[in-house]
């Protein structure tokens, strides 16, 4: 087995331009791989700490020397010579090394840079596929191979875009008996759609942080009127061949216990908005709701799925973030019948494996996420293969950060196709 010879960090810039980390391996037999960390724009309050520079004369003080540091002196004196296919023992000693409950020491983009790149480089010291050397680590029993139906977005809003929309992600959902290459068929065509609609209607076809287009609308729900139009001019029916997404990432228009949005004129409650979302799913055939509530709100949200679980998935995000204390609390409080995955959020690879399997054996369809601010790493591609996620969301279909995401699940599809042919009886491999 191969050991870990050298941690080798670097500051990189995410695709908003903001410092990152990047931490290539390299391993006593030559065997290389990097990883990096990407980072959100709307943070949940209870996902692992970044850590900071704090110099306002060197990237507003979001450059990463210090971390960067860490790596170098603490990190790496503790994990050369360890076998890097044991992720478990590596993992721990991040944890055992930091030793607080959100990464705060250390810092989580710190400690998943690292993580990450150990996975990579761990898979490719054994000639395996990434997706297929982290079910190592979980169990596979009755976990089947297979490709998550992509959630794409179109429109972006809140924090992801410079625009007057609350909601901060417009969706569009393949029904899930499609293939991923039909679904990326079929969102690439409304994706053009809109921005056909967005010209005729001399709206800026500007793209937000994640990729899909950036307008200003009125009012929330002429985006819905938008997408609606765009699925029909591509021949497809609304609820049947294909569904809207939302994530309303609430906790960004709440305040003092109220929601403000441009739909109302007056200031809501919980219930009045539970109300406002019962009359959009109704109408627009609204799949996937995430964060409708703010991420303390736990009576609304108990309602919320009470009152919609039979219409719509109520996904926790903010809620929930990737963490397994949060991931309880929403399965104690009956809040939540679909959780959001996006590693970064807990900070080790097997922490986020752990939080998938609490979830699954929950009942939870799992929905593996990119972040606003991205790397051209692919890895949560293969994550959410691992995991047999039911959906991903890697933004809109532009953009390279994203783009390497979608791509990589093509790849990975081709693989399985080519397996499953091989495999068949009659077939002989050569």
């Amino acid at each position: 087995m191969s050991k870990i010879k050298q941690l080798i960090p670097r500051e990189i810039l995410d695709s908003r331009g903001v410092p990152t980390i990047e931490t290539r391996v390299i391993l006593d037999d030559g065997t290389t791989a990097t990883g990096s960390a990407p980072s959100g724009t709307s943070k949940s309050s209870y996902e692992a700490f970044e850590i900071r520079d704090g110099d306002p004369a060197r990237y507003d003080g979001m450059g990463v020397q210090k971390a960067i540091q860490t790596i170098q002196a603490t990190i790496a004196p503790k994990l050369i010579g360890l076998e890097v296919t044991d992720q478990r023992l590596i993992d721990r000693t991040l944890l055992e090394l930091d030793g607080t409950k959100i990464k705060s020491n250390l810092g989580g983009n710190t400690i998943y840079s690292v993580s990450q790149a150990v996975a990579i480089t761990g898979a490719k010291s054994v000639f395996q596929p990434l997706f297929l050397y982290l079910r190592n680590f979980i169990s596979k029993e009755k976990l089947p191979l297979k490709i998550p139906t992509p959630a794409m977005s179109l429109i972006n809003g809140g924090l992801h875009a410079g625009n007057n929309i609350d909601l901060q992600e417009f969706l569009v959902i393949p029904a899930t008996y499609q293939t991923f290459s039909d679904s990326l068929v079929m969102g690439s065509a409304v994706y053009k759609n809109i921005r056909t609609q967005l010209e005729k209607n001399h709206l800026v076809t500007t793209i937000g942080d994640e990729g899909g287009f950036a307008p200003v609308f009125e009012k929330n729900e002429d985006v819905f009127e938008l997408i609606a139009q765009a699925v029909s001019a591509a021949s497809w029916r609304l609820g049947y061949d294909i569904f809207i997404g939302v994530d309303a990432s609430a906790k960004n228009f709440f305040s003092e216990g109220f929601y403000k949005i441009k739909d109302k004129g007056t200031a809501m409650k919980s219930p009045d908005l539970i109300t406002f979302y019962s009359d959009l799913i109704q109408k627009y055939h609204i799949l996937y709701l995430e964060d409708p509530l703010a991420e303390d709100d736990w009576e609304g949200w108990s309602t919320i799925l009470t009152q919609l679980s039979q219409k719509a998935l109520i996904v926790g995000d903010d809620l929930t973030a990737t963490n397994p204390f949060r991931l309880q609390m929403a399965l104690n409080k009956n809040a939540i019948n679909g959780v959001v995955i996006k590693p970064n959020q807990i900070g080790t690879v097997i922490e986020a494996l752990a939080v998938v399997e609490i979830a699954r054996h929950a009942g939870q369809k799992i929905i593996v996420s990119h972040r606003s601010g991205e790397t051209n790493d692919d890895f949560i591609a293969d994550f959410s293969v691992a995991v047999a996620a039911d959906y991903v969301k890697f933004g809109g279909l532009a953009r390279g950060e994203r783009v390497s995401k979608y791509n990589r699940l093509l790849q990975i599809e081709a693989q399985l196709m080519q397996a499953t042919s091989v495999n068949k009886p009659g077939n002989t491999q050569t």
